[in-house]
């Protein structure tokens, strides 16, 4: 599979991770704090159900890879989700140490330390290869929800394409999850035990036009969309084309930037920077900025502090990181300063009747370097327009929660194009879930397997 992704030492030392591994005698320690809980509400927490107590007690008996075998029978993106997983809204935050006043277990460091010893061991995610059906399924787009889609599928012995317009697979866990929660080697390390259960991966195939989609439904019975969103929104204010068309060209979205850092584009930010909005992507892309060498950081948003949609603790750790804030404005207009660099033009607003009004008089510019967008993900509708079929409804693609079919037999689909952007260990949720409704949908119900051919 063509990588052309080295790993930056300095973008390394800049993006530590939050949260180190645990040592081995770190791990054993905290994995017999665990009550073995019988109805587990940390597995009920987890979208994709792992057997929480299952996993942790092996670890407690010494056995890493059986720990790591009962976590990916039910997530293959494991490694991932330990890293990049919101667990104090999930499975820690539903640990019934919390009714002790006693910290909870910590699951997803846990997690990682089994998913790590299972990498380290090079074993292949599906030790016995099933027998082959006759069922050709491709996935567009190689993100999380594709990657769990085709893994399940290929556990049943289905033939499975992945199609990718970048260059590197992995979709936003590859190019748009923060480094210090989710580097990028660690992603496509992932990616690479599922290339070798013998998914094909087409990198650089865009998929454009209607002329390309009927050439991929000639080619495969089954189609799952993974697609993702796409491009994030843009401002809509007085002078922003105009800046991002001419030479001053300090404008880019926050998926951008945490793009461009993680493939070694960008490795130093200088002088202020405005990140306009407060979710969790606007917070990531702050906090990069600032650890690639940008100060001041400033978050923009139009609501106060109570009401941001990020995490409590992602909105923490920007402050711990040195963000500032700028609450109840909007920008209005951008244009570049007579050194070069660009100046942001904002006003305070009120919440009127349910709509935000600008306060007269309470206009101020701030000078800097570089604006960051990060107000939200526009759902690429285009080219599902043109798949006809395909019911999408306020831009997401409509589907059976149950199975993840979409109005058309056909195709099926998971992920951020259809709940509008959650987390990754939903995606993986979704696509198994999709992967069981595509083998049922063509008449290959999973039934008993080898033993120990489950992932």
């Amino acid at each position: 599979m063509p990588n052309t992704f080295t790993e930056n030492p300095e973008i390394r030392q800049r993006f530590a991770e939050l949260h180190p591994p645990l040592t081995a005698q770190a791990a054993v320690v905290e994995s017999n704090r665990c009550l073995n809980c019988f109805d587990a509400p940390c597995m009920v927490a987890c979208p994709t159900h792992i057997d929480v107590p299952g996993f942790i007690k092996r670890i407690a008996s010494g056995n890493l890879r059986g720990s790591a075998r009962r976590i990916l029978e039910a997530n293959v993106l494991a490694g991932s989700c330990s890293r990049a997983c919101p667990v104090e809204v999930l499975c820690e935050g539903a640990c019934v140490m919390h009714r002790y006043d006693r910290p909870p277990i910590q699951i997803a460091l846990l997690q990682r330390h089994a998913m790590d010893a299972f990498h380290r061991s090079a074993e292949p995610l599906i030790p016995v290869q099933p027998p082959p059906i006759d069922l050709r399924v491709a996935c567009i787009g190689s993100g999380p929800a594709s990657l769990a889609c085709a893994a399940e599928l290929r556990r049943h012995g289905a033939q499975v394409t992945i199609l990718e317009r970048r260059p590197l697979p992995g979709g936003l866990n590859t190019y748009g999850v923060a480094d210090y929660k989710l580097p990028t080697a660690d992603s496509l390390r992932e990616v690479e035990l599922i290339r070798q259960t013998g998914v094909e991966f087409r990198l650089g195939a865009a998929i454009e036009t209607a002329a390309d989609l009927a050439t991929i439904e000639s080619e495969f019975d089954y189609i799952f969309l993974g697609v993702g969103l796409g491009a994030m929104q843009k401002l809509g204010i007085a002078g922003e084309e105009a800046i991002e068309s001419g030479e001053t060209t300090g404008v880019l979205n926050a998926l951008q930037l945490i793009a461009a850092y993680k493939t070694g584009h960008i490795t130093r930010m200088h002088g202020a920077v405005v990140v306009i909005g407060a979710g969790n992507t606007a917070i990531d892309a702050a906090v990069a900025a600032r650890r690639l060498g940008a100060d001041p950081v400033t978050m923009l948003y139009r609501r106060g502090p109570a009401d941001v949609s990020a995490f409590d603790f992602e909105l923490a750790h920007a402050r711990h990181e040195g963000v500032q804030f700028i609450w109840n404005s909007l920008p209005v207009a951008m244009h570049a300063s007579e050194d070069g660099n660009l100046l942001l033009e904002i006003q305070s607003v009120q919440l009127t009747g349910g709509k935000f009004e600008l306060i007269p008089g309470s206009q101020s510019t701030v000078p800097c370097k570089t604006i960051i967008p990060a107000i939200g993900q526009s759902p690429l509708t285009q080219l599902l327009s043109e798949f006809r079929r395909v019911t999408v409804e306020h831009g997401r693609i409509v589907i059976d929660r149950a199975n993840g079919q979409t109005s058309n037999p056909n195709f099926f689909a998971g992920g951020d194009c259809t709940n509008g952007g959650r987390e990754v260990v939903d995606a993986v949720a979704d696509g198994k879930r999709a992967a069981l409704g595509i083998l049922a949908a063509s008449n290959h119900a999973p039934g008993k397997t080898a033993e120990g051919a489950h992932v």
